[in-house]
């Protein structure tokens, strides 16, 4: 999986970092910054849950099988 970020869209909220720690990090006053963008399957659910839980949609998922 490859993950992307709409920097135009992220607002700094946190809530990626928050449901996958390893994979985002959000500093303080500002935007993500994705630390593993190609992650491996073990965090699969915490990645989808951080897209999915992203208040602006700013998060974006691309299967790379």
């Amino acid at each position: 999986m490859k993950i992307v970020a709409d920097m135009d869209l992220c607002q700094g909220h946190a809530v990626c970092a928050a449901e996958a720690p390893d994979i985002f990090a959000v500093p303080k006053r500002g935007q993500v910054e994705i630390l593993d963008p190609n992650p491996g399957p073990e965090h699969k659910a915490d990645v989808e849950n951080a897209v999915r839980y992203c208040p602006t949609q700013a998060l974006l998922v691309a299967d790379t099988d």
